[in-house]
Order: C-alpha cells, then structure tokens, then sequence
C-alpha cells in the first residue's frame, strides 16, 4: 500500500488549503488574498467615516476615532469584538486615572504623578483579569496626563472616551454589516485543513514505519502545530459571536479537542516508527495491519469533508475501523507463538505502532459519531 501522496508537500499544502477554500488552481486572488483586500478597504472605509463624525460632532482629536477603528476592526466578527471590548474597558480606566491623577497639586513632579498613574491603571487592568487592556490603559493616562489641552481636567478624557467609543461602534458596525466574516465559519474551514494535515502527517509515519524516506515529515508536523494554534484563536473570537444556526461553538470546540487528541496520537506513533532496523515481525501482519492505517487515512479525509459540509449523520462506506481493529487483533493473537524467531525490539515496535493505531482509529471515529451528536 502507498500512503505517500506523489506530489510535494508544498502542492499537497496548497491543494489542502483549496480543497477547503473551495478554489481551482487559477487565479490569482485566492480566498487569504481577497479577505486581506477586503479587510483593507473595510478599515479605510471606517477609518474615514470616523474621522468624518468626530468632525462633525467637534471632537478635539477626532484621529483618535480612526484609530481605534483601525485597531478594532478584525478580519472576523468576534474578533472585533473582543478587540472592542478590550479597548473600551482599557480606555475607561486609564480615562479614569488619567482624569483623577490631573487633580494632584502642581507643586509634585509631573513625572512622578504620570509614572504612579500608568502603574495603578495598568495593575488595576490585570487584577481585574484584562491583561489585554492594560497597555491601552496606560496610553490613555499618558494623553491625558501629558498632552496639554485647554478646558477642565475631565474634557480631555470625556472626549478620549467619546472618540474611543466612536470607533467602535463603526468598527463593529463595519465588521457585522458589510460584507461580514464569521468566526465560526472560518474555524469550521480551518479544522477541516487541520484534519486533512493531521491526515497527511499520518501518511508520512506510515511511509516512514515501512523504510521508506518520510516526504517531509517535519514540515508538516509544523503546519498541524500551526493550523492547531490559528484555531484556537479563532474558537476564542467565536465565542463571542452569538449562537445561531446548526453550527454551534460547543460542537467546534468538540472538534478541536479531537484535533489535539490526533495530533497527540501522531507525536506517539511518531516516536514508534523512527528508529527500527527491520520489520520483520511487523510484516506477519500484514494486510490486516495496512487495511487498518488505509481506513485511517480514508477517515481522515472523510472527517474533513463532514466538518467542511457540517454533515455528520450520514455514516461513511467502505470505512470498517472497528472491524479493522478485531481483524489485527485476531493476526496478532494467531503469529504471537512465533514472537521468539525475531528481535524483542522488532516485537515491541509493532505492539506500539498497532497500539497507536488503533488509537487514532477510536479517536476519528468518536470524532465523526460525538459531533454528530452535539449539533442533532
């Protein structure tokens, strides 16, 4: 059996990351390129329109609006919204500290006042457990406290506050109205190219498990380690979209945690197939042994393609792992009188590698039944 995909990994990747986008192999903006072009054009649009607002509504430093806006506007909706939130929690401490600090008597050193408020701001910030807030905290007190404007010692944070807030409310409004990107979208395509790479992981080991030269094995191991990371960011902002509709944040999560489950399954077999000088024990179990790691690597795909559809119920043909897993099981009990012809150490790589396998098996289907059971 050949597990290797013929062509390179980095064609492999790329038809990874199309098979998913749903994209042929012509043209030049891809899905990444066009949601960077549209998050571009997005930003300038708030940007602009908060600048325009602040004026009208005369606003000492209406840029400030801009800015937050560009800060806040994430290429996805719950991001956008945990950057809001950060922001504007952030601002309305440092406004705080800011505006109380500027009423300590002139006679004490500025310096000294600005040093003791960003302190307080930023430590009151992580004790409340806004760690992210805490450098927008300080940057407001540093405004407020040493860019000088004429007026009391609370319009220049009142008006910091109003123009925070201002880009926000135009930062989400862009984000959820105009031509929005969802969270949970985006991380229902991202699992499923984590599952299609934890695939091809998988047919490096085995290649590598029968001596052939694994076809960048390290490479890909990388790519799963960054695939899994993107996705937990993404689960992150998609808790803060609201629950509508079928594809539900406790049922990705659900996913997520069968990705890392595999992806830890594959450092163990990784760890069983390097290193053997010979497979001849592990050739008596042959095919029952390969019929296996081939439905694995079909499971692979075939759980993919359900997490891309966000279709679980229908069960798959032609993918028997349990009857695989009685199939190996009953090799093994039937050679295991001959275990004394080889090496104890041939003997003890295959008990790994059918351990590992059977493993990742359980796993992928517990994937496919689970979920399909979170969302009904």
């Amino acid at each position: 059996m050949q597990l290797t995909p013929k062509k390179s990994w980095s064609r492999q990747k790329l038809a990874v990351e199309r098979h998913v986008a749903g994209e042929s192999e012509a043209g030049f903006f891809t899905g990444e390129k066009r949601a960077m072009l549209l998050l571009a054009v997005k930003t300038a649009l708030a940007a602009g329109l908060c600048y325009w607002l602040a004026t009208l509504a005369h606003l000492q430093d209406g840029y400030w609006g801009s800015i937050s806006a560009i800060i806040v506007l994430q290429s996805n909706v719950g991001s956008t919204v945990t950057a809001s939130r950060e922001r504007l929690i952030g601002t309305l401490i440092g406004a705080a500290f800011g505006a109380g600090f500027s009423l300590v008597d002139p006679s004490v050193p500025v310096i000294a006042v600005y040093w003791m408020a960003v302190i307080l701001a930023m430590v009151t910030c992580s004790l409340l457990g806004l760690k992210n807030s805490s450098r927008l905290a300080g940057v407001t007190v540093t405004i407020i406290l040493l860019v000088h404007r004429t007026g009391s010692n609370w319009t220049l944070p009142m008006h910091r506050v109003l123009e925070v807030l201002l880009g926000i409310v135009v930062a989400l409004g862009f984000s959820t109205l105009v031509l929005p990107s969802r969270a949970k979208m985006r991380l229902r395509d991202g699992l499923a190219q984590e599952f299609l790479l934890l695939g091809a992981l998988f047919a490096t080991l085995m290649e590598e498990f029968h001596g052939r030269p694994p076809a960048n094995s390290a490479q890909i191991g990388k790519d799963v380690a960054d695939a899994i990371a993107a996705n937990a960011a993404l689960l992150d902002a998609a808790r803060n979209e609201p629950s509508s509709g079928p594809m539900s944040t406790e049922a990705l999560a659900l996913l997520q945690e069968f990705g890392r489950a595999l992806s830890d399954a594959l450092k163990a077999l990784e760890l069983a197939v390097k290193g053997g000088d010979g497979n001849g024990y592990s050739t008596q179990l042959e095919p029952e042994l390969d019929n296996l790691a081939a439905d694995i690597g079909k499971g692979f795909q075939y759980v993919a393609g359900c997490i891309h559809r966000w279709q679980f119920n229908d069960a798959p043909t032609g993918w028997v792992l349990e009857d695989d897993i009685a199939a190996l099981e009953e090799k093994m009990a039937a050679i295991r009188p001959t275990g004394l012809e080889f090496p104890q150490a041939e003997i003890l790589r295959a008990y790994a590698v059918q351990l590992h396998l059977k493993q990742l098996a359980r796993v992928l289907r517990r994937s496919r039944m689970e979920t399909s059971g979170a969302i009904g």
